[in-house]
């Protein structure tokens, strides 16, 4: 069973996500996890693609090559030549377009923002937390932040065919696999928000569900916050600067950040 703790403020979050001992390595209390945040408590960890169509979870999973092929021909007058094709899968993730990525965050701070910064959402918020070197272990990767070229040199050995296309339409299911990627910088928003992705080669089941099959929801933690106690989180994560202007630098950020603040 996936942990639950009921945090009911902002410095309540921070307590519980702070490790009780010092690294003995480095002597520093940091969090190696990775977070996300979610406005819906009882939602489970589906991916864009999960969702796509609204209906039954992962009915148009079978699209997923077409969606990247048209975002790749469609895209090209906006982002130019992306430098491989793990690099166009990033960028249609962090655009909005439907893909089997799902959005982590280093900061638990802006899993937070992104768990209460819905004004009209109702019910309890979630922050999930991640040991994402728990994950590597389990399906053999280093424990390291990988980039596209260490997809290819593990599950391929180093042959340099490791694409999303092997991935969507040939992968084996036996040789299933849970990852973290870490994306190149493609805008600012990637840097503000100390973005990473998950990528796991299975579109049938939610990332949370993934884990169970393998025996890794002791990777999972869930810190809830109760409907009670969100406005007070939000407006403390206000107090401290994590909202829309910091986290979305442009001027759309700007507007969200008035949008929201004056609802």
């Amino acid at each position: 069973m996936i942990e639950e703790i009921v945090v009911r403020s902002l410095g309540d979050l921070i307590e519980k996500v702070t490790p009780e001992d010092p690294d003995p390595a480095t002597g520093r209390r940091r969090s190696m996890g990775v977070y996300r945040g979610s406005a819906d408590a009882a939602r489970q960890l589906f991916t864009s693609l999960d969702r796509l169509g609204g209906g039954k979870p992962h009915a148009k999973r079978t699209l997923e090559s077409h969606i990247l092929r048209n975002f790749a021909r469609q895209s090209r007058p906006h982002v130019g030549s992306a430098t491989d094709e793990w690099e166009l899968l990033f960028a249609a993730q962090h655009h909005g377009v439907p893909t089997r990525l799902l959005d982590w965050t280093y900061s638990p701070l802006v899993a937070a923002h992104f768990a209460t910064g819905s004004p009209s959402a109702a019910g309890a918020r979630v922050v999930w937390r991640l040991d994402w070197r728990a994950v590597h272990r389990r399906f053999g990767f280093p424990e390291l932040a990988l980039f596209t070229s260490d997809l290819d040199a593990t599950l391929n050995d180093g042959r340099g065919t490791m694409t999303p296309w092997a991935l969507f339409d040939e992968w084996p299911r036996e040789r299933a696999f849970a990852c973290m990627v870490e994306p190149p910088s493609l805008d600012a928003r990637i840097v503000v928000q100390s973005a990473v992705f998950t990528l796991t080669s299975d579109t049938t089941c939610s990332f949370d569900e993934f884990l169970e099959r393998h025996g890794l929801q002791d990777a999972l933690t869930r810190f809830v916050i109760a409907a009670d106690d969100v406005a007070l989180v939000r407006d403390q994560l206000d107090l401290v600067g994590m909202d829309e202007r910091r986290l979305f630098p442009d001027l759309d950020g700007v507007a969200a950040g008035l949008r929201r603040y004056y609802s």
